[in-house]
């Protein structure tokens, strides 16, 4: 059943939807969700983004849940120090699962001590000593440290190894393809690939699972054993609404960044997230970051269509203890279209009747398609936004027979 809803933005009404709700506020249930699940495609009517000197990149909208720009995005890259961002996915999960906290002094390992002292990368951990998991995550994340990610890794999994594998195991939870992980802190090593794509669905997830990440993230410099480090991320000196994330280079992956850009818009806050992959320096890749993140912010419009838990419709529901149900979304529907064109926008629902009970609140009972004018914008679930439990032995048989007459 397919309901067209009267939900025109009109051009006085377009300048009150120019706002997103916070990606952060409204963290969404992603846990099997598909690389292609997680942000809808661009379309045609796209801006054209500027040009990029990277061998990959793709710009994201976290807030809407829209790809805005990309080159090369699938491409198979070594992700290099990208790939700590996994490693600190694991590491904020065991803290929420309590099998870490921050207080908590890990032994420096032999090994970790070593693969500190290959590449440019460590945080001067000495062997055999204790430190604390707060200490070594800042580490891990302002100076990369490759001696306190594996520190991490042994807090974790016990072993390197075991780690590892918990790493794409992960990586298959979040729908990832090409993503496969050698070790936990990005050295080249036969196998270890990432995608632009992936990368920022893994960063993406980092920072909506786990908010409490993005202070760790924003440090410009971090000290331990009286050694002051910088953070390598050049954007956070340069601009105030970039809040993290994390740089990475080998020889083989050339300088890589993913940035991502908080800015307020007249309702809230909108965030965006760019992976810069394969630039020629350091300076490069903030610069090409930097170019990428401005013409997000500035060549689109946000339009917030619903609110969280706003009925958009109600519906018929058979075999359950209510007769009905509203219909919505959990999380607020926002997109973002080329700037200007906001009271283009129109709405219509695709419902998966009958809806039989038992329905779960927020279980996916049919679509809501976006369109700018005549073009397919964005596609996202349609939620039931109520609980309805089955009805009894009798209520089931009743409606079974209406069904089968209608």
């Amino acid at each position: 059943m397919t309901v067209t809803l009267s939900r025109r933005v009109s051009r006085r009404a377009a300048l009150a939807c120019l706002m997103a709700a916070s990606a952060l506020a409204s963290a969404p249930a992603w846990s099997q969700a598909a690389p292609a699940a997680l942000f809808a495609e661009p379309t045609a009517a796209m801006p054209q983004p500027p040009e990029v000197a990277a061998r990959a990149y793709v710009l994201q909208d976290v807030t809407s849940r829209q790809t805005l720009a990309s080159r090369n995005a699938d491409q198979t890259v070594e992700p290099a120090s990208l790939t700590k961002l996994m490693t600190a996915y694991l590491v904020f999960q065991a803290l929420q699962n309590g099998k870490l906290s921050l207080g908590q002094e890990l032994p420096v390992s032999e090994r970790a001590w070593r693969t500190g002292m290959t590449g440019a990368s460590r945080t001067f951990i000495n062997v055999n000593s204790r430190v604390k998991v707060d200490d070594l995550i800042k580490g891990m994340i302002v100076q990369s440290g490759n001696d306190a990610t594996v520190a991490l890794a042994e807090g974790v999994g016990g072993t390197v190894e075991v780690f590892v594998e918990m790493m794409n195991r992960q990586a298959q939870v979040f729908g990832l393809k090409t993503t496969h992980f050698a070790n936990p802190e990005g050295l080249t090593a036969p196998g270890h690939v990432s995608t632009a794509r992936e990368l920022s669905i893994i960063a993406t997830r980092l920072i909506t699972d786990f908010p409490n990440s993005l202070p760790y993230y924003s440090m410009k410099e971090f000290t331990f054993n009286g050694i002051k480090q910088p953070n390598r991320n050049l954007l956070l000196f340069r601009d105030p609404t970039v809040d993290g994330l994390k740089t990475g280079y080998t020889d083989a992956a050339g300088y890589c960044l993913i940035a991502t850009s908080h800015r307020p818009t007249p309702g809230g806050d909108r965030r965006l997230l760019s992976v810069v992959v394969g630039t020629a320096s350091p300076e490069a890749r903030a610069n090409e970051s930097q170019k990428l993140l401005n013409w997000g912010h500035s060549a689109f419009d946000v339009v917030k269509l619903f609110d969280a838990n706003q009925a958009i419709s109600t519906a018929p529901v058979w075999k359950g203890k209510a007769a009905s149900a509203r219909l919505g979304r959990t999380a607020p529907v926002v997109v973002v279209v080329p700037r200007g064109q906001a009271a283009q926008v129109k709405t219509s629902l695709t419902r998966n009747d009958p809806l039989l009970a038992p329905l779960l609140k927020g279980q996916t009972v049919g679509s809501i398609q976006v369109s700018l004018g005549t073009q397919p914008w964005q596609t996202l679930p349609l939620q039931s936004l109520d609980a309805v439990p089955a009805a009894g032995w009798l209520g089931r048989t009743w409606d079974a027979i209406r069904l089968g007459i209608k």
